[in-house]
Order: structure tokens, then C-alpha cells, then sequence
């Protein structure tokens, strides 16, 4: 249950975000429409009826490291995709990876997914469920095991945590 409370306020508040305006009836709608949406993707969300999460407050504080290592992330990707279009450094050799699911829910390796591709150099090409990988293009596939190596590290020290 509070799960969903939790995702209801936060959906709530992103819609009145969005509108740039916290007039109780644009709060009213967003409230609306977020229960809707929660109650009609409640399977997909939650598994079934909500649960309450376990370990929230511990998830709660590994978030923001989680960000900040998601944001470092995003800019030593772009400083190389920055330095490969100015040629200052060649482009070595770009190609499709794939990448060990692993421990990862769907959720996990959503979030896995997003984290990659908001980060230039890399994109989520595909997943297969069936042999347990993610195919991520990359910039500098020169050294596969070094970017599953990388994507592996990533996850351990700051994701899992957070989004397992």
C-alpha cells in the first residue's frame, strides 16, 4: 500500500510539475489520472496487488549516489563522444555487446537499459530473455569485456541497491 501511496504522490506531483501550476483542481486531475494509470498497470507495476517495499528507506539513501555515479557517467561519455567527433581521438571500433542480465529484474534492467543509453556512446540495442543478455551498441567496442566488466561494476557498487 505504500507503494502505491508513494507512487500516486510522486505521479501527482510530476503531472502538477508538468502543468507549472498547483491549483487544487490541477491537483485533483493529476490525483486522478495517476490513480487511474496506477490502478490499470497495477500488474505491471507492482506484480499484482501492491506490496509494501521492503528496505525502502535503504533504497532511499543509496538514490543519490546512484545519481551521481548515473550523472558521471553521462559526462565521461560525453567528453569521449565529444573527443571522437572533434578528432581528437579516433573512433577505435564500435559494435554490439552483449551484456549478462545477470541478477537484474525487468525493473533492474530497465533502469540498467535508460542508464546506459542517457550516457552517449552507449544504447540499448535489444534484450534476449531466452540466452539471459542485453545487446548494447557501443562506441568503443574494442574490448568487450572491459564495457561488460564496466556495466557489471556499475550495477554491483550503485544500482542494485537502488533498482535490483
Amino acid at each position: 500500500m505504500i507503494r502505491f501511496f508513494l507512487s500516486l504522490v510522486f505521479l501527482t506531483l510530476t503531472y502538477a510539475f508538468v502543468l507549472a501550476s498547483f491549483h487544487p483542481w490541477d491537483i485533483v486531475m493529476g490525483a486522478i489520472f495517476s490513480g487511474t494509470f496506477l490502478y490499470v498497470f497495477r500488474n505491471f507495476l507492482f506484480g499484482g496487488d501492491p506490496k509494501p517495499s521492503p528496505g525502502f528507506l535503504g533504497k532511499l539513501a543509496a538514490l543519490p549516489l546512484f545519481i551521481a555515479a548515473s550523472v558521471w557517467d553521462i559526462v565521461k561519455g560525453t567528453v569521449e563522444v565529444m573527443l571522437v567527433v572533434l578528432h581528437v581521438r579516433p573512433l577505435r571500433r564500435p559494435g554490439i555487446i552483449y551484456v549478462p542480465i545477470e541478477d537484474r529484474t525487468p525493473t533492474g534492467l530497465a533502469v540498467s537499459a535508460t542508464e546506459a543509453t542517457l550516457s552517449p556512446g552507449t544504447y540499448l540495442v535489444e534484450v534476449d530473455w531466452e540466452r539471459g543478455v542485453w545487446l548494447i551498441h557501443a562506441l568503443d567496442a574494442s574490448d568487450p569485456d572491459e564495457v561488460r566488466r564496466d556495466r557489471h561494476e556499475f550495477y554491483e557498487r550503485y544500482q542494485k541497491r537502488v533498482f535490483p
